[in-house]
């Protein structure tokens, strides 16, 4: 029998780029998202909802096991948050990101995990977390905040839940999507910001749904309560640029008495 899947957030961007990888692989997956998509790939299965709320992401649950007959994998990747400076966001929009980043994870996770501890094999929960949550950004700090809790959150029910639910985590640093444009600029200011990065370029869906993908896999079997972090190698320090050298490269270093 397929394995099943439940992407959150399927319908574009990371989430996209994951669900659809998981049908390549020979998942059946059902996505969600609080609006229909226009086009979905062949097979893969959509169900509007609102995770947020407590008795959406329970009927969500209960409906990619009703389709599929179980539940083996979830994916918590619905979140975001618009770039508000601390001193004047509205507390409407701390919770609302608060409750998007930090608190969906949590009810769908609750729900998924009441179905996998019957199963037999179990089930995996794989959380998409953010490298805001060791290096915040200004105008993201409830963002950054729910994203750190989600980390420990992941921990947590790891820990509550084995053996049979493992809970993993995939930190992603700046992925490349269709809406970069609109939280970093230009394909100007998108070429700075891969600049920074040690690998040269911003990761794509791709690379996180690999790393799903490897989470997924019987090579992970013994991870739980882990985070995988996608990063590029992180950020270069400011001075790596300011820096000049001191002598040509391939020259003998000096030597300091």
């Amino acid at each position: 029998m397929p394995r099943s899947a439940l992407v959150t957030g399927g319908t574009r961007g990371i989430g996209r780029g994951i669900a659809g990888r998981l049908l390549k692989a020979g998942y059946q997956v059902l996505v969600c998202g609080r609006r229909t998509p226009d086009d979905l790939p062949p097979g893969m299965v959509f169900m509007a909802a609102d995770v947020r709320e407590p008795a959406e992401a329970q009927a969500l649950v209960s409906a990619a096991v009703s389709h599929f007959g179980g539940l083996d994998l979830v994916v918590n990747n619905a979140g975001g948050s618009p770039s508000v400076p601390a001193a004047t966001v509205s507390p409407n929009l701390v919770t609302a990101v608060v409750r998007l980043n930090l608190l969906a994870p949590f009810f769908v996770a609750q729900a998924a995990n009441a179905v996998m501890q019957d199963q037999p094999d179990g089930g995996l929960i794989i959380n998409i977390g953010s490298v805001s949550a060791m290096r915040p950004a200004p105008g993201t700090a409830a963002y950054a905040a729910a994203k750190g809790g989600l980390e420990v959150l992941t921990r947590a029910l790891a820990l509550e839940w084995a053996p049979k639910v493992r809970v993993n985590q995939v930190t992603a640093g700046v992925v490349r999507t269709d809406d970069n444009e609109a939280h970093y600029g230009d394909e100007e200011a998108l070429a700075a910001v891969a600049a920074t990065v040690p690998l040269g370029r911003m990761a794509t869906p791709d690379d996180v749904a690999d790393a799903v993908l490897l989470l997924a896999s019987p090579m992970a079997g013994y991870m739980t309560g882990a985070g995988l972090l996608l990063d590029g190698g992180g950020e270069l320090p400011r001075y790596a640029s300011a820096s000049k050298p001191t002598q040509e490269p391939g020259a003998t270093p000096r030597r300091s008495s």
